[in-house]
């Protein structure tokens, strides 16, 4: 069982299916290469940011003892660089503070990411650099490739060690969502807000009223994102459970626009 959520395809954790790829930015391949199911691929999937996606590489590997190559395929993130950040790991590891040295990544430091399982990843997996490779054709070649190879690398493996260098994830707490309805939503001191889908524009009005009923402002945009930040940059927002709320709401009215479903707030 893998201990990290993601978005990565899981094909075979047997001895006969050594090589793991991650595709970068490029989600797509991995679909692609998911699809194809080539013998030898054990974990397929994007790798986008330079800390969190590859703390998720790091311990998805190192809990598959059968993985023993990492390709890095697929157009590299800009800003985040994350196979650059793992080419780094290899070649450099990481400083006192975990942050993998000489990355371009904008902020490689790997917090969840304990330093002894930096070096198991490190000992005990071999990179591939074919970073910027989009041809499914030169990628299936060399997972056959390094399928055949089987384990011909590092002969100071010691995979039981790795394992149990494995940050235990048991002692984080994870709680389960309990279903809540907008009744439970605070009066917010700043007031409350109106929303109204204009479907011919497009556009989602929002009126901002004070808790006397008073219009202090009106806000359009076309998307709830726009409106939601604008409101929160403007301090018209001020309990958390109103501001879970309005997202929730300007998402619905979004979504009746493009659907051309009528929207009522509150379902009111």
């Amino acid at each position: 069982m893998l201990p990290a959520a993601g978005e990565y395809h899981v094909l075979n954790l047997d001895e006969l299916s050594p090589v793991a790829v991650s595709t970068l930015s490029n989600s797509k391949l991995a679909d692609e290469l998911a699809g194809l199911k080539p013998k030898g691929l054990s974990i397929v999937g994007k790798t986008e940011t330079e800390n969190i996606g590859v703390e998720k590489i790091i311990k998805n590997i190192l809990a598959v003892p059968s993985i023993k190559y990492l390709i890095l395929c697929g157009k590299d993130s800009e800003g985040h660089y994350s196979g650059n950040t793992l080419m780094k790991i290899f070649e450099n590891g990481v400083d006192y503070n975990n942050k993998v040295i000489d990355s371009k990544g904008r902020k490689p430091v790997l917090i969840n990411t304990l330093a002894e399982e930096i070096e198991s990843f490190r000992n005990n997996v071999l990179i591939i650099n074919m970073i910027g490779c989009e041809n499914t054709y030169e990628i299936l070649n060399k997972i056959e490739e390094l399928r055949k190879k089987g384990f011909q690398i590092h002969e100071n493996i010691n995979m039981k060690s790795a394992e149990n260098k494995v940050l235990n994830t048991n002692t984080i707490e994870t709680v389960t969502a309990l279903e809540k309805n907008p009744d439970n939503v605070k009066l917010d001191k700043e007031g409350y807000f109106v929303i109204m889908p204009e479907y011919k524009r497009k556009t989602i009005i929002v009126e901002h009223y004070s808790n006397n009923n008073e219009l202090l402002h009106i806000i359009q945009g076309e998307n709830a994102r726009n409106i939601y930040w604008t409101i929160i940059e403007h301090n018209w927002i001020s309990e958390l459970s109103h501001a879970a709320y309005l997202g929730k709401e300007l998402t619905l009215a979004e979504l009746s626009i493009v659907s051309g479903k009528k929207y009522v707030q509150d379902k009111a």
